[in-house]
């Protein structure tokens, strides 16, 4: 699957199960997407540059590596890509977060730009792009797009559950990004939802419907 990584580990499958319950309820959704990210954050950030330091412990001196390289930056696509940020955070506490919104256009479903705010040293940083469901792949696309504008040139994509139709749209349109999903789901139906996929992230996160 080109550059794609479906996460494989235990403890993200069993959380998958309970944000697929539809009697899940506002808050262990929530709580349960916040967790997803982080453990996906662990293996997405797994190449990261590091560097040797000397830590002088109380014992003695300790070879050690910190991370080097590139600041990094998140930005979720609005809304549903919020509820990934706090997880991410945990683990990379210094990252600055962007903000790019867009919505679906129930007819062609595809997606409308209505708000991007970023770092002003984007183009400076590795940007992790957020979303918990990657559909059609039309909003990871444009989001990328735009990013990439402002001179970005090293991009991850992380989504919880995609569908072949957007990896696939993704990986032809964006082949330098790589992307991590927590799970490879059948296909879309109809009206553009992955199947068996979660529902609506957004409303579900947000307990809009």
């Amino acid at each position: 699957m080109g550059n794609t990584t479906v996460m494989d580990h235990p403890l993200i499958k069993h959380k998958l199960a309970i944000l697929r319950d539809k009697n899940t309820g506002t808050k262990a959704f929530r709580e349960t997407i916040s967790e997803i990210a982080m453990l996906m954050c662990y293996e997405a950030t797994r190449n990261l540059p590091t560097e040797h330091v000397s830590v002088e412990t109380p014992m003695g001196t300790a070879d050690c590596e910190v991370l080097s390289g590139k600041k990094l930056a998140i930005v979720p696509i609005l809304r549903a890509g919020l509820g990934m940020v706090d997880g991410l955070l945990a683990l990379l506490p210094s990252a600055k977060v962007g903000h790019i919104g867009l919505y679906r256009n129930e007819e062609t479903l595809e997606p409308v730009e209505y708000y991007c705010k970023l770092p002003k040293d984007v183009a400076e940083r590795d940007v992790i792009v957020v979303d918990p469901m990657l559909a059609t792949g039309g909003s990871a696309v444009d989001a990328i797009t735009q990013i990439k504008k402002r001179g970005v040139s090293h991009i991850r994509f992380m989504c919880i559950i995609a569908a072949p139709e957007g990896i696939e749209r993704l990986e032809r349109e964006h082949p330098d990004v790589d992307i991590y999903c927590g799970a490879r789901d059948e296909r879309l139906n109809e009206i553009g939802y992955i199947v068996p996929g979660l529902g609506d992230a957004g409303d579900r996160i947000f307990g809009t419907k």
